[in-house]
């Protein structure tokens, strides 16, 4: 502290005046936990509570020889600091040892080992595989050579595991000081049982085993099982667990619905009926709108101006044109109605289109711009899943724990039957299916779907939980870990260190991401409005098409016109001609003829 240029007071005097604060005293405790020390009795190090670490001591075993009073201590061994290897180390000379009941004989106990085979299997985000490469020679720091349980290739370094329950492992093996070998699941999966054929002296009996994880357990081939291993009852009658390390439960997996856009989105606030029936009223008002207009004693039709000359009437033409105008809120410039029970009829049409226009604008708001909703299911108890649709594919994975969970449940037998034709052997395959569509929704651990929907915003995760447990380390029965295991499970859960594992595999930061996703309108693109345009472009077309109509026709008209221009013209000649011979005089008309 001093070479720190730490000021350093004098202590209290007084140690039992708990008024008394000594500043100097914690910078002191500080730095004793935060540094290690080569001094002159060895290594001097504490941990976080300011507990010695890393000591050296002799161990003594206190002798009397027969016939003697007289005892004597004897250094039989030492617990000390192992530098190459970072940990503490017990070594002992068992021949120099005499036992209770002054023998030289060693007691008959249980051997403890320390080295211990530990299982694992691949299931993200508490376990990651990764090959190593052919340029690679070891593992990274941050994880751990993992190869196939009894594989008999060889290569023992070709996996490297790291995640979640690969960092419980490292803390689990420090605190209760152990070393391992790990390995991965010789067949990929949790355990389950299977029907095998055994020979007998007899002839040949069917036996049900245990596969995978709890298979290898069960056969004492493993001593540890450090996965997301549910606790159930069917496992629990031959292994033993310790104290969950994360608590969880089983939920529903599903792509977030998608509000289709097509090229007809903008016809989405309304259906097809109002959009026939609106269409339908236009022209009914138009035709209405004309007859009292036509019929009318207060009518362009009937009136006449001041001049004598007499307006226009309102034809149908423009009835149409008026209607339309009013729904669309465009200026009308001609044809509008002059009587007044046409003109009441004009108001309530003019507030009928405010209506209708406000209702569509608010809708299309709602359409194509406000948040999806989440999820298409309500949970497991949505009646989609309990009475299965034939266009709702539900799955989980085969002999999990999740399968023996609605084998168990009577009321859920109708759904499992639907489901087990489209169980999965892997979570992997299963959560691709559904971010392809290929698969409506995948029942499986929260903590697994909690993590893919944090990874992904577009998956989600369907109602409560329910089927609740947790994940323990799986142990051999009467295993004299066990307690161990439990005691460093719940001393991990007080101090947050689970907590942190948790923050670090599970949730990635993620949540808020999508959360702020979720919260952001949705941004209208051209896919959204492409029917308008699609519309504008029609009316084009329409029109040019409606113009070389009107074209075509005219010329038609024109040439009728002329047609009938010369026949009256030869009708007028010849009627002219008539009316010449019909005046000549009496006395001329002999000599005429």
């Amino acid at each position: 502290m001093i070479t720190h240029n730490e000021t350093i007071t004098e202590a209290p005097k007084d140690c039992d005046d708990t008024g008394a604060v000594w500043e100097s005293g914690k910078k002191m405790f500080n730095y004793l936990k935060t540094r290690h020390i080569k001094g002159e009795t060895g290594h001097v190090a504490f941990d976080s509570n300011g507990d010695r670490i890393y000591a050296a001591y002799e161990v003594i075993n206190v002798q009397q020889p027969m016939l003697s009073s007289t005892r004597k201590n004897v250094k039989v061994g030492s617990f000390f600091y192992d530098e190459e290897k970072g940990r503490m180390r017990l070594k002992i000379n068992d021949t120099m040892l005499v036992w209770p009941g002054n023998t030289e004989k060693k007691p008959e106990g249980i051997m403890i080992p320390t080295h211990l085979k530990v299982l694992t299997i691949e299931e993200k985000p508490f376990v990651y595989v990764r090959k190593l490469l052919d340029d690679e020679i070891d593992c990274e720091d941050d994880e751990i050579a993992c190869p196939h349980f009894n594989s008999t290739d060889g290569n023992e370094k070709d996996y490297c595991c790291k995640g979640y329950c690969i960092d419980l492992l490292k803390a689990l093996a420090q605190r209760i000081n152990f070393t391992y070998d790990l390995a991965l699941s010789p067949d990929g999966q949790f355990g389950h049982y299977q029907l095998k054929n055994h020979t007998t002296g007899i002839g040949t009996s069917v036996k049900k085993e245990w596969n995978g994880l709890i298979g290898e357990l069960v056969a004492e081939r493993a001593d540890l099982i450090v996965a997301p291993l549910t606790i159930n009852p069917e496992r629990a009658e031959f292994i033993e667990f310790s104290k969950p390390f994360k608590y969880q439960g089983i939920t529903i997996l599903e792509k977030k619905p998608s509000r289709s856009s097509t090229l007809v989105s903008f016809l989405q606030p309304f259906s097809n009926t109002l959009w026939i029936l609106v269409m339908v009223s236009v022209h009914v008002v138009a035709l209405v709108l004309y007859l009292l207009d036509r019929f009318s004693p207060f009518g362009r039709f009937k009136l006449t101006t001041n001049d004598g000359t007499e307006e226009d009437a309102l034809n149908l033409s423009s009835a149409i044109w008026f209607a339309w105008g009013v729904l669309l809120n465009s200026g009308i410039g001609e044809g509008t109605p002059r009587s007044f029970s046409a003109r009441v009829l004009g108001m309530v049409w003019a507030g009928f289109a405010m209506i209708i226009v406000a209702s569509y604008t608010a809708n299309l708001a709602a359409f194509l711009v406000l948040e999806r909703p989440k999820t298409k299911l309500s949970g497991i108890n949505d009646a989609r899943l309990r009475n299965t649709m034939e266009n709702l594919t539900c799955a989980t994975v085969k002999g999990s724990a999740v399968d023996m969970y609605f084998r168990r449940q009577v009321e859920l037998s109708n759904m499992y039957r639907t489901m087990e034709a489209n169980n999965y052997d892997t979570a992997e395959q299963a959560i691709q299916d559904v971010k392809d569509g290929k698969l409506m929704a995948f029942i499986w651990d929260s903590s697994r779907l909690e993590y893919e929907a944090a990874k992904d915003c577009e998956l989600v995760t369907a109602g409560e939980l329910f089927g609740r447990s947790g994940y323990g380390i799986g142990l051999q029965k009467g295993s004299p870990w066990t307690d161990a295991v439990t005691l460093a499970i719940l001393d991990f859960h007080e101090s947050g260190f689970m907590e942190s594992l948790d923050k670090e595999w599970i949730f990635h930061g993620n949540i808020q991401q999508c959360e702020q996703f979720e919260k952001t309108p949705n941004t209208l693109g051209l896919k959204n409005m492409a029917g308008v345009f699609i519309l504008v472009g029609a009316g084009i077309v329409g029109g040019i098409g409606l113009i070389i109509i009107e074209v075509i026709y005219k010329k038609h008209q024109i040439k009728k016109q002329k047609k009938l221009e010369i026949a009256r013209h030869a009708a007028d000649k010849w009627r002219g001609t008539i009316e010449v011979c019909i005046c000549i005089p009496k006395q001329y008309r002999k000599h005429t003829i």
